[in-house]
């Protein structure tokens, strides 16, 4: 992988331990992933990388002039606060049962993952 590709993508380590918080929340919390399963890899590729750029998972969904007074305001790190108080959660990674889009998986493997990173790189 080349300079500019690792720079884009998150370390692999950061992008377990996002999986991993990601599962335990959804099942935490009775949410599932989205049915399109890339849009749950981007979600979580997302904010492995701002956990890695910015030392809080910051959500990827949202357009920030300054990214640093956010993370530090907590209000949009994840679990954002729209979803801890209301389960709404704009980048559709964790989604109620009612919810259209809603899948009925709570688990995304490593190589779905990978593939979606792949197709980023």
């Amino acid at each position: 992988m080349s300079t500019s590709e690792s720079t884009n993508l998150s370390n692999e380590k950061t992008l377990a331990a996002m999986k991993n918080f990601a599962e335990t929340y959804a099942k935490r919390t009775d949410t599932y992933f989205c049915a399109d399963p890339s849009v749950t890899a981007v979600v979580i590729e997302g904010l492995a990388k701002h956990k890695d750029d910015l030392g809080s998972p910051l959500c990827p969904c949202r357009h920030y002039e300054d990214k640093e007074a956010e993370v530090k305001a907590t209000y949009w790190n994840c679990p954002c606060i729209p979803m801890r108080e209301r389960k709404e959660c704009h980048c559709m990674l964790f989604l109620t049962p009612d919810n259209e889009f809603s899948g009925e998986q709570q688990e995304i493997t490593i190589e779905e993952l990978q593939s979606v990173r792949d197709s980023m790189a």
